[in-house]
Order: C-alpha cells, then structure tokens, then sequence
C-alpha cells in the first residue's frame, strides 16, 4: 500500500472515532462555528480598536448573549410562566363572545359566516387549555436542555473567536487550494455569512423594538411581544401580520376597538411601510458599506425558507445552521465562478497568442 493511501484511510478512520467522540456536542459546535465566522469582521474591529485579544473575545461573546441568547431565554420563561397562569373561566368568555359576534355578522356576509361557525364548532376549549399545559411542560423539560446548549455555544464561540487568526491561518494552509483561493473562500464566506446574520439580526430589533414600545402602553409586555415579532419579521411580506393581527382581534373581543385600530395602524404605517420598507433598506446599505466592506445581497426569501428547512432538520438551532449553509453554498458558487472566469480568461490569453 502507498504510503498517502494510509494516510487517507487512517484520517478517514481517525475522524469517524473523532465524530462518535464528539457527536454530543457536534451542534453546539457547529453553531459556533458559524456564529464565529459569521461575526468575523466584528471581530477583526474590536481587535483593531482592542488590543487585549482576551477583552476583545469577552466583549463579542457578551454582545452574543444579550442579543441573541437573554432574549430567547426571556421568551421561554414567560411562555412557561404565561401557560401557568391560563384561567379557563376568562378563555370560556372570550370564546363566547367570540361565537355571539359571528352570529352578529350580516347575512350579506354569509360564506364568510358559515366558514367561521365551522371553525368555532370545532374549538375545544379544555382540550386546548390541555394542550397548552402540555406545552408548557414541553418548554419546562427542554429549557434545561436548552440552557446547557447555549452555555456549550458560548464556551466554543469564545474559543474560536479567541483564536481566530490561528485556526484561519491553519485550515488555509491545510486545504488543498491556492493561497488566494483560500483566502478567496473564507473572505466570501464570512462577507456573505455576516451580511445575512446582521440583516436578520438589524430587521428583528428594530422592527421587534417598535412594536414592544408601542404595546407596552396598552399594558402588554412589550419585551415578549417584541422579541416574538422580530422573529415573525424574518417571515417576508405577512411577517408582522402574524403578530399585530391576534393582539388586534383580542383587542376587539375584549371590547377596545379603539385600541385594535391603533395597533393595527402603527403596525402598518410606521413598522411595515416606514421602518420596512425605508429604514431597514439604509441599514443593510450601512452593514454592506461599512461592516463587511464588500456589498452583498441574498433574496429575503431564501433565507426565510433556509430558516425553516433548518429548523425543520436540525431543530432550534437550525435557524443559524440553515442560512449559515445557504450562504456558504452561495460563497462556493461564487468561488467557482472565479475559478471559471480565470479559465476561460487564461483561455481567450493563449488563443490571441497563436
């Protein structure tokens, strides 16, 4: 046997038994891998106006956590605590009042009518308070789960933003490409990667932050519905729909019409219109002259079905997974691209020579 042919199949054999050794925590460390490339040039800033590399590192993973990881863990205690709370008595009343203004619905109307009569037949109200509970202590058994994850993320995230020009320098010089077709992969994947990672993250608070405000002054809790509608606001075009529309109906039935209009109003004209479609379009503008340096523009939408393809293979964390590979996918064709570019260009060289 060839020496080199040993050596593929004792790597081969030796990353299988790495994997089997490491398969716990393979997620969380994939997860942080992506975050660490994705906040590359935040990182390479910090560095820049830092020189201690330990409180440039400790910095970025704060600034992780309280972005990402404090509000999730917001999310999650007050959906337990919001479940544990649920009065069967007040829901029974809602769905009555529900049922008397349906049937209150001019008979000019009338498939709109009988579709919703359909819908409130087949509502079961202690079967749906029973399945609440069973979330809750769905959310209840996973937090743990959940908790231990994040602090796994955030231990490998520090270590591999802390070593960063190490780790870059050594898979570099491990590939088997060019010195600048390395370069050219890992630029263009962290570029793409932190477009996508700083838009989602620009659109989810600045849309999440207007919505909580405003609803915080009609005695609603403005961080949960606000973290809530950042996430809805990855959903393009209906995204904000999702969650102005069901505080707005609730709005109706407990018998503040006023209050549904002003809700239902702000959350068009000043967060879909205003903040959505002007603020948010100069902020990714910023992102891609400012942060990242290079422009770069990848479709709302694919990212949004990249997100739920994510969660849908990987779970939780798949809403990071499932861009991070879109992106990183897209980075490769653009680096095929080059390659096709040089070759045909070196081509068209030597047919002019002859």
């Amino acid at each position: 046997m060839k020496p080199h042919y040993f050596l593929i199949a004792l790597t081969v054999v030796t990353i299988f038994f790495m994997l089997q050794l490491f398969e716990p925590f393979l997620k969380p460390l994939i997860v942080a891998l992506l975050l660490a490339v994705a906040t590359n040039s935040l990182n390479v800033y910090f560095k820049h106006h830092i020189s201690n590399t330990f409180l440039s590192t400790t910095i970025m993973t704060i600034l992780l956590t309280a972005i990402f990881f404090v509000p999730l863990l917001y999310c999650i205690f007050s959906f337990a605590t919001l479940i544990n709370k649920i009065d069967q008595k007040a829901l029974i009343e809602m769905f009555e009042v529900a049922k008397h203004w349906v049937e209150n619905i001019p008979n000019d109307f009338i498939f709109f009518k009988e579709q919703l009569i359909k819908i409130l037949e087949k509502v079961d109200i202690p079967e749906f308070i029973q399945n609440l509970f069973s979330v809750g202590a769905f959310l209840g058994k996973n937090s743990a789960k959940f908790i231990i994850d994040m602090i796994m993320i955030l231990i490998f995230f520090f270590f591999f933003t802390f070593y960063s020009n190490n780790l870059a320098h050594y898979f570099k010089e491990a590939l088997p490409l060019k010195s600048e077709d390395s370069n050219a992969l890992f630029y263009e994947s962290s570029n793409v990667m932190s477009v996508v990672l700083y838009s989602i993250l620009a659109t989810a608070i600045l849309e999440g932050f207007l919505f909580g405000i405003f609803v915080s002054f009609f005695n609603y809790d403005g961080i949960l519905l606000g973290v809530l509608y950042g996430f809805a606001s990855l959903v393009p075009v209906v995204g904000g729909l999702i969650m102005w529309l069901p505080v707005a109906i609730y709005e109706i039935f407990a018998g503040s019409t006023t209050n549904a209009i002003a809700i239902a109003v702000y959350s068009i004209v000043v967060i879909s219109i205003i903040a959505d479609t002007f603020i948010k379009p100069i902020i990714i503008k910023y992102i891609n002259q400012r942060v990242v340096k290079t422009p770069t523009k990848v479709n709302e939408l694919l990212i949004f079905f990249a997100i739920v393809a994510g969660l849908s293979t990987f779970g939780f964390w798949g809403m990071i997974i499932g861009p991070a590979m879109v992106t990183f996918f897209i980075s490769l064709l653009q680096l095929l691209k080059k390659f096709s570019d040089d070759f045909y260009s070196l081509e068209r060289t030597i047919e002019n020579r002859r």
